[in-house]
């Protein structure tokens, strides 16, 4: 009896290292843990304007299509934003237009004005140049004519004299009549030859006046002239002046243009659709709700793309790497493994991205065995139903061997 008994216990204890051995065998190159969940993105969908909720188009749970309506806000007061900024622009690309027209226009003009002017001057100078000549030769005239005169009141006087003294002989009839006559006929010549010149100089006189009045009136001619020409000359600053404005008019018919986009963004932003496919959830929107720019709307989960987020013990990790297989237990569904392959391991561990880090430096320093998320991506076609939701916990097991 007592024989039989140990060899039932040797059987046992066989059995059990056979087990035990089988086992280690079995779960060699194998790494699993409980702590991973299945994630995907979830967007968060905003209003980009404010204004008031005029249609609800979806509801909870709700599976939508990328592009989707998802809400739509009263659209009138963007509708004028938009009119007015076509208005704005209108003016503005009309005021652009005839700016940038008179730029040509000032261009010729101001040349025309500057060769005009230019011979305006040229032909000042000479009228001041000849009216100097005529000057001159008035002067010269009237010494000639003052000369003749002086010539002539010499002679006058020498004539007055010959008669005054034949008078005398006349009277003693030493000299003849005729003598006495042609010599009183010669000094009445001579008189009137005296007047005649003193006419002259009277006239060169009164030529001098003239040209010295022809002579001031061009030398102010030259001066209009001058001035003109000055002022024709300034119109390069007037067609730099006539540039900028028209450069002002198109960056003003620019920024119209950009106001114009920006109230026909915000006019499309009243319509606010899905970015992607996926299933609505945290709404929280009714219609008549007046809402703010930014102010979340609802969630939008996308259930096309999910993979596995395993937090593995940092012991877990030494023959762990990317692309060796797995397979998945969820929770929700045991009696189904879903298959998938290691796609990436975090930069850090878990509690290095929490809110509050752990500091080890205090003196007070416990080991802890930290956790490494690591990404697991299912092979296509594992979830063609897309049963699997965010959140929602597996077990993965990593074949690392």
């Amino acid at each position: 009896m007592g024989d039989k008994r140990v060899r039932i216990g040797l059987v046992v204890v066989v059995v059990l290292v056979i087990g035990v051995g089988l086992w280690f065998w079995l779960t060699r190159g194998r790494e699993s843990t409980d702590d991973a969940q299945i994630d995907s993105h979830v967007t968060q969908v905003a209003a980009r304007v404010g204004g008031t909720i005029t249609q609800v188009a979806v509801d909870d749970n709700q599976l939508v299509q990328a592009g989707a309506l998802l809400v739509q806000l009263d659209p009138r007061d963007y509708q004028v934003a938009v009119q007015k900024a076509k208005a704005e622009l209108a003016d503005a690309e009309a005021a652009a237009t005839a700016a940038e027209s008179n730029v040509p226009i000032i261009s010729t003009s101001t040349s025309s004005n500057v060769t005009t002017a230019r011979g305006g001057v040229t032909q000042a100078t000479s009228g001041v140049a000849a009216a100097e000549q005529e000057v001159a030769a008035a002067q010269a005239r009237l010494v000639t004519s003052q000369a003749r005169l002086r010539e002539a009141e010499a002679n006058s006087a020498k004539s007055t004299k010959d008669v005054e003294r034949l008078r005398g002989l006349l009277a003693k009839d030493e000299v003849s009549q005729q003598q006495f006559d042609s010599t009183n006929a010669t000094a009445e010549v001579q008189r009137a030859a005296v007047d005649s010149a003193r006419s002259q100089v009277a006239e060169a006189q009164a030529g001098i006046a003239t040209a010295q009045s022809k002579l001031a009136q061009a030398r102010a001619a030259e001066q209009q002239a001058n001035a003109e020409l000055q002022t024709a000359q300034t119109g390069p600053q007037v067609v730099a002046m006539t540039k900028a404005q028209a450069s002002a008019a198109a960056a003003r018919a620019q920024t119209a243009r950009a106001t114009l986009a920006q109230a026909e963004l915000n006019l499309e932003y009243t319509t606010v659709k899905s970015p992607i496919r996926g299933i609505v959830s945290k709404k929280g929107i009714n219609v008549g709700q007046v809402i703010q720019a930014g102010q979340p709307l609802l969630a939008i989960v996308d259930v096309d793309n999910v993979w596995v987020t395993a937090n593995f013990k940092e012991t877990q990790l030494t023959d762990m790497r990317a692309g060796q297989r797995a397979t998945i237990d969820v929770d929700a569904f045991g009696s189904h493994d879903y298959k998938g392959k290691v796609d990436s391991i975090a930069g850090a561990t878990g509690a290095r991205f929490s809110l509050l880090p752990p500091e080890n430096a205090t003196g007070n320093y416990v080991k802890v065995v930290q956790r490494v998320p690591v990404k697991i991506l299912l092979d296509p076609g594992q979830d063609p139903d897309h049963l699997l939701r965010p959140g929602m916990s597996v077990t993965p097991t990593v074949y690392t061997r």
